[in-house]
């Protein structure tokens, strides 16, 4: 059945007008304002960045500390996925018009994990999982079986923080970027703390 000139006409201003909906849609959702000074994104991003950077230097140190291969392999996979993650929040942050430090206080997106006000010394231990110095200088003066196991016990507590904050950053969060994040170190830290668990207790 042939379609009436005017059959046609109707249907190709339908689609026009289909199109401009999806188009002008596409910009409007473009368009949504970024992520404020005060917003949880910009917050997990910063503090997430300062969390990471910890865990990078607990598994460079137990590197240069044992010869243990599955342990190695981990340390050498976490140093190298958080460096790469932390590169990924700076560069938000950079996108968002946004400081690296912000103006508030570290840990304010997550109220029930708000920080000691910066300079007190508290606020390593205030951030969920966070080594203290002291953790970090009894593993520098480790070697062996003693650096793999304190690392382990170290790592796992410091996932377990990560966790805590993705899964507040996912309740909380409003850019698709953080939220997704968000969810893909909930699964990967979930992972290896159970294999880190499985390491300790390894013969």
């Amino acid at each position: 059945m042939k379609l009436k000139p005017a059959h046609i006409t109707i249907a190709v201003l339908a689609a026009i007008l289909l199109l401009a909906v999806g188009v002008i849609g596409g910009r409007l959702l473009a368009g949504s304002p970024e992520p404020g000074d005060a917003s949880a994104d910009a917050g997990f991003a910063r503090d997430m960045q300062r969390h990471h950077a910890q865990a990078v230097e607990m598994s460079m140190l137990v590197l240069d500390r044992t010869d243990t291969e599955p342990v190695r392999a981990l340390a050498y996979d976490i140093a190298l996925t958080q460096q790469q993650q932390i590169g990924q929040m700076f560069a938000w942050l950079q996108d968002w018009g946004l400081p690296q430090t912000g103006s508030g206080t570290p840990m304010q997106w997550m109220p029930e994990h708000q920080m000691s006000p910066a300079g007190t010394g508290e606020d390593q231990m205030s951030m969920p999982g966070m080594a203290s110095a002291e953790d970090l200088d009894r593993l520098r003066d480790s070697q062996g079986d003693e650096a793999e196991r304190l690392y382990l016990e170290l790592m796992i507590d410091h996932h377990r923080g990560g966790v805590q904050m993705a899964q507040a950053a996912l309740e909380t969060a409003t850019t698709d970027q953080v939220r997704d994040l968000a969810g893909k170190l909930i699964t990967s830290q979930s992972s290896e703390i159970d294999a880190m668990n499985a390491l300790l207790q390894s013969p």
